[in-house]
């Protein structure tokens, strides 16, 4: 498809990628918004948090919305999301990825950045049990990733209509190298940090499974995909869970139409997560590279941000 022409043009101040990146997820408040929580087994014996939002009157439709690293559904870019679509009579549930939801989860396994199959359960759950129709998937960094790996690695249920990828990493490793760089060291260091506490409280949990010399030797964050994430999750190493966990090699695949959301300053995004190539001959997929924007930030006055504005385009043109 024609790469999508940007007309996104935020406030001064929010052309600066690294403001607009931290008000986003740090200043930016949402109140209006009632959410209640299920939970859902897994089939491996864990359970993930779902919170749903309704629209105000009875409708067929859903949007599944999943977060980034460290992320949740109380983050303001999640809630941000889901009262732009009950505004406009979509129904929501934000998947918390395993220990995402407030508390730990049960298994030493854990959440990744190429985890699908819990995305997978959530949808046939739903289609299962639930009478929607029209069933839209919004992912977030990490959690765009992921849904670009489950729309290109499998075959899914028709109800499943579009999705929406924001400051999506297609390229885990390039975009590994970025956020060791200087310009990202603060973020680093805060995704670290809260890996790292988790991490403990695992090994509390399975002591036999990983030492906390182990967790002390983690420097970086390639650091702990080496230690932990890559073989909790049957990798060899951290290169190798990066390599097969990209969406990038999986994007050919996808089948119903689908937006990739990348602002140009996202400090970080590697040059290999704007696959124009790719979008420029695909029947489905719809590449945006704005200016502007940051990472999961494109601040706009109103009330709803431009990517939630965005999201709700992309599913109308379609109807």
């Amino acid at each position: 498809m024609p790469l999508f022409e940007n007309k996104y043009r935020p406030p001064l101040l929010f052309r600066n990628g690294h403001f607009s990146t931290v008000f986003a997820s740090g200043l930016r408040r949402i109140t209006n918004l009632k959410q209640y929580r299920t939970q859902l087994p897994t089939p491996d014996g864990d359970i993930l948090d779902l919170d749903w939002s309704d629209a105000p009157t009875k409708t067929d439709k859903l949007a599944i919305i999943i977060h980034g690293l460290e992320g949740g559904s109380i983050r303001p870019y999640m809630k941000g999301s889901a009262r732009a679509f009950n505004q406009n009579n979509i129904d929501v549930v934000c998947l918390n990825l395993r220990g995402c939801g407030g508390h730990t989860n049960k298994l030493y396994t854990s959440y990744h950045s190429g985890r699908s199959d819990d995305l997978k359960t959530v949808v046939e759950s739903i289609i299962t049990k639930y009478r929607y129709q029209h069933i839209y998937l919004n992912g977030f960094s990490l959690g765009a990733n992921i849904i670009l790996k489950y729309l290109g690695e499998q075959d899914y249920p028709s109800q499943v209509k579009a999705a929406v990828a924001v400051s999506a990493p297609c390229d885990l490793y390039g975009t590994m190298l970025e956020l060791h760089k200087p310009k990202n060291s603060i973020y680093a260091y805060r995704f670290k940090k809260t890996l790292i506490h988790k991490l403990k409280e695992k090994q509390k949990q399975f002591p036999d499974h990983i030492d906390l010399a182990s967790i002390y030797s983690i420097k970086t964050l390639k650091d702990f995909d080496d230690v932990y994430t890559s073989k909790a999750h049957g990798f060899i190493d951290a290169e190798d869970y990066y390599r097969k966990s990209s969406s990038l090699q999986y994007l050919k695949d996808i089948k119903i139409p689908t937006l990739i959301l990348n602002a140009l300053n996202d400090s970080f995004l590697s040059p290999s997560c704007y696959p124009q190539g790719i979008a420029k001959n695909h029947p489905n997929l719809y590449l945006e590279t704005p200016k502007y924007g940051g990472h999961v930030g494109f601040f706009r006055y109103g009330g709803t941000y431009y990517s939630e504005q965005r999201a709700i385009e992309f599913i109308q043109d379609l109807q």
